[in-house]
């Protein structure tokens, strides 16, 4: 791999990462057409800590004030008289636990199915199915009321099915993102707080995919630092504006919007693997 196909790499990372495009599925299609047969699991791993770092710098307040409400926990407990009443009155302390509740069982997922999805990652004809699935998700939040359900009013049970669903997102073709806020959008969950959510949520799932891949036997790679480094900060830059530009459109109920590029894409590809 050259330092211009990392750049590109970089720049499909940071779009599709957080465009609802799936970012596994076009690095698996970029791959190919590079004639990267076997997946680079280092440089996929830093590009996806390219990406995390996005998520950190746009959503740092936020963060920030969860990491407080949790190291001030005791004493918010006896202010408001225990832990269901601090649920039910702190917006920090609930969306923590709405973190965690999501999280558990995408982490079971994940854990229980890796194999098969390290199998199917390079399945283009398996991209090209995924995709067209990702579309009509999209599509089907068209016609959502603007109107939804504020943190406090979102429940523990929301919080399973998303999470649930972004474990189902570990398919190449699925995307992460597309996935979690159309479903937390069809659970009646308030726009901003779908956006808000998914990305909060995929930071444990990020962090703890890139944990596991760590010690995997292909971390071996001749890729130059120089070229992964590129492709990393690329992918930073490009993430970045990309969340910003999605949180934007969640707001403005145009999630949909994005569903012809996912079935454009996909027939294609199905179309190719056809012909091939």
């Amino acid at each position: 791999m050259n330092i211009v196909e990392a750049i590109v790499l970089g720049t499909v990372q940071g779009l599709t990462e957080f465009l609802p495009v799936s970012s596994s599925g076009h690095l698996v299609l970029f791959q190919n057409l590079f004639g990267l047969r076997e997946p680079e699991l280092l440089f996929d791993i830093c590009l996806h800590v390219g990406t995390l770092s996005a998520v950190v710098i746009v959503f740092y307040r936020e963060i920030m004030e969860i990491i407080k409400a949790l190291l001030q926990l005791p004493t918010r407990m006896k202010t408001a008289g225990g832990i269901r009443r601090l649920c039910e009155t702190d917006a920090s302390i609930r969306m923590a636990l709405l973190i965690v509740v999501g999280s558990i069982p995408t982490a079971i997922i994940g854990l229980l199915f890796k194999e098969i999805t390290d199998q199917l990652f390079g399945s283009i004809a398996v991209v090209g199915c995924m995709l067209m699935a990702t579309g009509t998700l999209l599509w089907l939040t068209r016609k959502i009321s603007g109107e939804g359900r504020p943190v406090d009013q979102t429940t523990f049970k929301d919080a399973l099915i998303i999470g649930i669903v972004q474990g189902l997102a570990i398919l190449p073709g699925i995307s992460r993102s597309g996935s979690t806020i159309a479903t937390a959008l069809f659970l009646g969950v308030d726009r901003k707080l779908a956006g808000r959510y998914s990305f909060l949520l995929s930071i444990p799932a990020i962090a703890g995919a890139l944990v596991l891949g760590l010690d995997a036997p292909e971390m071996q790679t001749t890729i130059p630092l120089g070229t992964i480094i590129a492709g990393s900060v690329v992918s930073a830059l490009v993430g970045w504006f990309a969340l910003v530009v999605l949180l934007r459109v969640v707001d403005r109920g145009q999630l949909h919007l994005f569903a012809p590029y996912c079935w454009l894409v996909g027939i294609v590809t199905l179309v190719l693997t056809w012909m091939g």
